[in-house]
């Protein structure tokens, strides 16, 4: 969703946490069961080998078994952790130059979106739509050298408004329905973080940046560190702060350039410019350097100055430094493995690169907003970079395995790791806040009907 949108904190409700059912129940105690004698004891034992046959059952169920393999061993938030979350509240401040231009068309849409929908399931299934459209061109062009239908770039451009459509207003349902929560603010966040890797990308592919893969690199990471980097000034200062140019302009902008690529054609890209004798596709690789510089200029002051915590120190009381070790780990491990590949790995499989890398930067991202969100430290170890270090590693021992194998390695460790994760972090809340994730509460439905 867009990190624009102006919104508290949109709510959240699928699953929630059930007690367990007393297996004890029913059992004969005191006098009757002196007085049943061996007739107890023995139902006693056909209860117990029922109760244990039940228990095998349950075991098998392929539920518990699907859950136990995409949710986290133990739960990745401390109780410390999820009191504090209670406490947290939005806080935001400026807005975007289109911003204002949209909040009549926001305010039609979300008033056609029934009542009973919940906010995160429209972030979902615009997120959904987004990776999907993604996905139709990583596949016709996964060197992002190749030529697609223009019926592709079409798609995508339609894609990535649904997406921002969805994104903006999923907090006004949140409002509207009365379900807004920390899980909300949380699910928003998680999902911008994951789109962000896939608009990059998008993008990329419909200027074909493939022929140039150094500036697609660039472009690529700049993208997520300036997500990245929003958020990292959020958790030194405790304010999201938006600027005149944001992320809701930037995402009509890109979605402005795929439509002029489904018009015109990819090959307007590589039309050289009289004078600076460069392809068009440089355009919007140099307005990608120079927001970059502008972006990271202004995150910076803030991260510098704006530290709300003890000495200066961040909303939970830790080094405004912090945080640079985990996104620079990220992009120095990915620099590192694409100049020393020896089969030019980023080059051939641009496409998978950045969706392998994208996915650890999006776990980061997650775990710095919610580290934001509790108030709590950082920690730099992490199952997010193993990916990356087999790919380091197969490098370092001459290549003894294809490296593009490990890189489809990497790619599938760092998405269900990431996957693991976010299951596991809003089912933890959502059973903390007594809610549901992709679901609105009757009484929530009740209070907005009465309202």
């Amino acid at each position: 969703m867009s990190l624009s949108r102006n919104r508290p904190a949109p709510a959240a409700p699928l699953w929630i946490c059930r007690p367990q059912q007393d297996s004890g129940r029913g059992r004969a105690i005191g006098d009757r069961t002196r007085q049943q004698g061996s007739m107890s004891t023995t139902g006693q034992q056909q209860g117990g080998g029922l109760r244990s046959r039940r228990g095998l059952g349950r075991d098998k169920d392929p539920g518990q078994v699907l859950r136990r393999l995409i949710e986290l061993p133990s739960p990745p938030l401390s109780r410390h952790q999820l009191k504090r979350l209670e406490e947290h509240r939005y806080s935001s401040a400026g807005r975007s130059l289109l911003e204002p231009l949209m909040q009549r068309y926001w305010e039609w849409l979300v008033g056609r979106v029934p009542a009973w929908i919940a906010p995160n399931l429209i972030t979902i299934i615009g997120l959904a739509t987004n990776v999907f459209t993604t996905l139709v061109l990583v596949y016709y062009c996964p060197t992002a050298t190749e030529q697609a239908p223009l019926w592709a770039y079409l798609l995508c451009a339609v894609g990535l408004f649904i997406y921002q459509s969805l994104d903006a207003i999923d907090g006004k349902q949140a409002r509207r329905t009365n379900s807004s929560s920390p899980l909300g603010e949380l699910f928003d966040h998680g999902c911008d973080s994951l789109s962000t890797v896939f608009v990059v990308l998008g993008t990329s592919i419909a200027v074909q940046l493939g022929t140039n893969p150094d500036w697609m690199f660039f472009c690529c990471f700049a993208g997520m560190f300036m997500f990245y980097c929003a958020h990292w000034q959020t958790y030194v200062s405790g304010t999201l702060r938006f600027g005149i140019f944001d992320i809701t302009d930037v995402q009509l902008c890109l979605a402005g350039l795929q439509m002029l690529t489904a018009t015109v054609g990819p090959s307007l890209w590589n039309v050289m410019i009289p004078i600076l004798n460069i392809q068009m596709k440089m355009i919007p690789a140099i307005c990608t350097f120079l927001g970059a510089i502008f972006s990271c200029t202004n995150y910076f002051r803030v991260i510098f100055t704006g530290g709300v915590g003890k000495n200066g120190s961040t909303i939970a009381g830790t080094s405004v430094l912090s945080p640079v070790l985990h996104i620079g780990s990220v992009i120095i491990l990915a620099m590192m493995i694409y100049k020393k590949s020896a089969v030019q790995l980023f080059e051939k499989h641009p496409c998978l690169y950045i969706l392998a890398f994208g996915f650890v930067s999006a776990k980061i991202t997650n775990k710095l907003v919610v580290a934001h969100m509790t108030k709590s430290e950082m920690h730099l170890h992490d199952l997010a970079f193993l990916g990356p270090g087999l790919l380091f590693l197969d490098q370092y021992f001459n290549s003894f395995i294809d490296e593009y194998v490990v890189l489809w390695i990497a790619l599938i460790i760092s998405l269900f790791d990431l996957v693991r994760y976010c299951v596991s972090v809003c089912n933890q809340i959502a059973c903390h806040l007594h809610i549901f994730v992709f679901k609105i509460k009757p009484c929530s439905l009740l209070s907005s009907a009465a309202h």
